[in-house]
């Protein structure tokens, strides 16, 4: 596990900028990014983190852990339906993580050209797969390859922060929030 080399210099930039991000970066100063390096893992975690709580998420991923051991795309397609669905993933979530282990596979998904690869066209590969989408792609690219200045606009988590720590009465609207 590795945080990103930006880190510290990202925390001492926005604290300097903004008076709110300074607070929570103070009350959070051993709060991090992990990366586990392994780019199956962190996509199946995503798609297991869609639509749920955190802790929702954590429980299920704990099932899955359980269940195979490392959570390796040999052993998650190796795991039957059934077992599957007893950790807690839907049909469509195992459908989803199949198609990630698959495009691995089939050299659709290409780690080793990522580095040398834009945000956006690693955005395009990823969102091949069906079962990916732009809110996927962009938890990838800051949690896995650790990526500067992605904003994930879609992050209901996020969204919800920014209205309460930025906002006394009314929702900000998408333009505020993208000008904060």
């Amino acid at each position: 596990m590795t945080c990103p080399r930006y880190w510290q210099e990202a925390k001492e930039y926005l604290a300097k900028k903004d008076d709110i991000l300074a607070n929570l970066i103070s009350s959070y100063s051993s709060e991090t990014i992990i990366n586990y390096h392994n780019p199956f893992l962190t996509l199946a975690n995503a798609i297991i983190g869609q639509q749920i709580s955190v802790s929702a998420a954590t429980t299920v991923s704990q099932r899955l852990k359980s269940l195979l051991g490392d959570i390796t795309i040999k052993n998650y397609l190796e795991a039957d339906e059934a077992s599957l669905r007893k950790c807690g993933l839907s049909y469509r979530k195992i459908s989803y993580i199949t198609n990630i282990a698959q495009g691995f596979e089939q050299d659709i998904l290409t780690p080793k050209t990522w580095s040398m690869m834009s945000d956006q066209e690693v955005i395009k590969q990823l969102t091949s797969i069906k079962g990916i989408g732009l809110w996927t792609a962009q938890m990838f690219l800051i949690f896995h390859l650790h990526r500067k200045d992605i904003f994930p606009i879609a992050d209901l988590g996020l969204i919800n922060a920014i209205q309460r720590h930025y906002s006394t009465e009314n929702s900000l609207t998408k333009e505020q929030i993208l000008e904060l």
